[in-house]
């Protein structure tokens, strides 16, 4: 054996990678509404001191909710979970049915709202509607934690779930000429406008909101999606499977025709194989999902691809949520 080959096999250069183009939506990530709920918590903590309660989970975000627990956060699913005392007990970002604060307040709780001011603007529509005679027609998801906070600003009875289109064939509410609806922040854009056209063919004379129900963040991430999705061989969501704004971003991808989506909570969960022989990744996140987690997974990729990254931009967001009363003060030191 020769000694250039004896050099070869001992020093051998790696094999070059293959080359990855990384395609960066933009809007992509926090909102304000995660922000300002994140905010509250950590301002709660500095002012309060640990332990805080949260009831649900603040946002839906694992990395996010454990970097919270860490700092002294403690996540309950009800009250009932929340030992009398002066340690304060905060709402998620998603909001909370009418008897959950009344409940607090019986208990002598300190409660401190973190809901996000764009469901609070879905829960005033619907009590508005409900004050002038007309039953509500709430579209959204079952279970959704902002579904069950929307459905408990009213009495039993004066508001009903639409899921789907299909639903409305079989709706006869009681008070047919008499309706109005209101959507959960965190829809799909398209498909809540077939629904609502739907409605409206089936109930000429019902009232909507005089501005739309969905977010700003969810439609600019689903919008920049949009111009991706087309563009690339795979996209990747970061984001938690329970988060439906996230959820979203990865059916409207599908929708456009990319080949491969998938939702991912962090790098150690990229099923590697599925990206094996791609060329153009679109990447982007959940509006609870930190930048933090798609820094991670371009890392992760840059592990196996020559990596370059391009921002596609669609919009620009500057949208800023002010914390609640009872923490501005200690904001402001």
């Amino acid at each position: 054996m020769s000694a250039s080959v004896n050099q070869t096999d001992a020093g051998a250069a790696a094999p070059a990678k293959p080359p990855l183009e990384i395609l960066l939506c933009a809007p992509r990530g926090f909102c304000a509404g995660v922000v300002r709920a994140i905010d509250v918590v950590e301002r709660a903590l500095a002012l309060y001191g640990p332990p805080v309660y949260v009831r649900h989970e603040i946002v839906h975000n694992k990395y996010v909710v454990e970097s919270l627990k860490r700092k002294g956060a403690v996540f309950v699913a009800e009250l009932d979970e929340v030992p009398d005392g002066k340690a304060p007990v905060i709402f998620s970002a998603h909001g909370v049915a009418k008897t959950v604060p009344q409940n607090a307040v019986a208990r002598g709780l300190t409660t401190i709202d973190a809901t996000c001011p764009l469901v609070t603007k879905v829960h005033r529509e619907a009590e508005i509607h409900h004050k002038r005679g007309r039953h509500v027609l709430l579209v959204g998801h079952s279970g959704h934690p902002e579904v069950v906070g929307t459905m408990g600003q009213l009495p039993k009875g004066s508001i009903t779930l639409v899921e789907d289109v299909e639903q409305i064939e079989a709706l006869e509410p009681e008070t047919r000429d008499n309706l109005a609806w209101v959507t959960q922040t965190t829809l799909s854009v398209d498909d809540t406008h077939h629904i609502v056209e739907a409605l409206k063919r089936k109930f000429p004379k019902i009232v909507g909101p005089h501005k739309d129900d969905i977010c700003y963040a969810t439609t600019n991430r689903q919008e920049a999606v949009k111009q991706v999705a087309p563009l690339v061989d795979a996209l990747i969501v970061v984001g938690s499977s329970n988060s439906s704004n996230s959820q979203r971003l990865r059916e409207v991808a599908e929708r456009v025709g990319c080949p491969i989506t998938r939702l991912v909570n962090r790098a150690e969960d990229v099923d590697w194989e599925a990206f094996s022989n791609i060329r153009r990744l679109g990447l982007t996140a959940g509006a609870s999902a930190p930048e933090v987690l798609v820094e991670e997974i371009i890392d992760a990729f840059a592990t196996r691809y020559e990596v370059t990254v391009d921002t596609v931009s669609t919009t620009t967001e500057d949208m800023v949520f002010p914390l609640p009363r009872e923490l501005r003060s200690e904001a402001a030191e």
